[in-house]
C-alpha cells in the first residue's frame, strides 16, 4: 500500500500536473490541473482511478485554469492553496486574457490551506507546508512515506520560483525552501511546477539561488 503518482505537462508553459492516487483504494486527486484536460482525464482513465480532489499549490493560470471547470465537471472539492493566493484566484479571467489562455471559469477553494495541515486520498496522508515568496499562498505537498514533494514553483532542478509577479518577495522565497522544505531531508525528491525533478540535496549543493543553505 502506498502512494504513487504520474506527471503530465500541460498547457503551452510545459506545467507538471501530478496524478496522485492510492495503490490500494486507486482514488486519485489531481494536483494543479492548470488545463488540457482530457489528456489529464484520459490519464485517470487508463490508470483505472477515481478522481476524488483538486489540490493547489498556488493559483496562476498555468496551474490553476482547469480547475473551475474540472470541478463543475465532475462535481470535485477544490483543496488548497491558502488564503493569500484569493487576488489570484480573482484575477484568473485577466491572466487567461494576458497569457493568451483559454478562459478560465471562477471558482472558490472548498477548503483553504495552512502550514501544517494535512491532505488525505484513500489510506494516504500528505503534509502540507505554506511556502510563499512565489504567491503568498503557495502550499506545498510532502508525502514522508515516499520521500516526495509536490512544490509548485518553490523551487526548481537549478532555479527558484520568480518572485516579481504581485505578491512575490525573493527574501520570503528563499526562507521558505530553507526552513520548509531543507527540514523534509536531503533525499526527498520534489515534483517541481515545471521541468525535470531533483533531490533537495542536489540543490543544496548546486543550485546556485540556494547552494549552502
Amino acid at each position: 500500500m502506498t502512494l504513487r503518482y504520474l506527471t503530465v505537462p500541460v498547457t503551452a508553459f510545459a506545467q507538471n500536473c501530478s496524478i496522485v492516487w492510492c495503490d490500494e483504494s486507486r482514488e486519485a486527486a489531481i494536483i494543479d490541473p492548470g488545463g488540457d484536460l482530457p489528456r489529464l482525464l484520459e490519464v485517470v482513465r487508463q490508470q483505472d482511478l477515481t478522481l476524488k480532489a483538486i489540490w493547489l499549490t498556488h493559483a496562476h493560470i498555468d496551474h490553476a485554469g482547469g480547475t473551475g471547470q474540472l470541478a463543475r465537471e465532475l462535481g470535485l472539492p477544490i483543496i488548497g492553496p491558502h488564503p493569500g493566493d484569493q487576488f489570484w484566484i480573482d484575477g484568473l479571467a485577466k491572466q487567461s486574457q494576458m497569457f493568451g489562455f483559454p478562459a478560465a471559469e471562477p471558482f472558490t477553494p472548498t477548503r483553504w490551506l495552512a502550514d501544517g495541515d494535512t491532505v488525505s486520498i484513500g489510506k494516504q496522508t500528505l503534509n502540507v507546508r505554506h511556502c510563499p515568496g512565489h504567491t503568498p499562498g503557495h502550499v506545498v505537498f510532502h508525502s514522508a512515506a515516499i520521500k516526495r514533494a509536490f512544490v509548485g514553483d518553490v523551487l526548481f532542478a537549478g532555479g527558484v520560483g520568480r518572485s516579481d509577479f504581485p505578491g512575490g518577495d525573493h527574501a520570503t522565497l528563499i526562507n521558505s525552501i530553507t526552513q520548509r522544505l531543507w527540514p523534509m531531508g536531503d533525499d526527498t525528491v520534489f515534483i517541481p511546477g515545471h521541468g525535470p525533478e531533483s533531490d533537495f540535496g542536489t540543490e543544496r549543493r548546486t543550485n546556485p539561488y540556494v547552494r549552502g543553505t
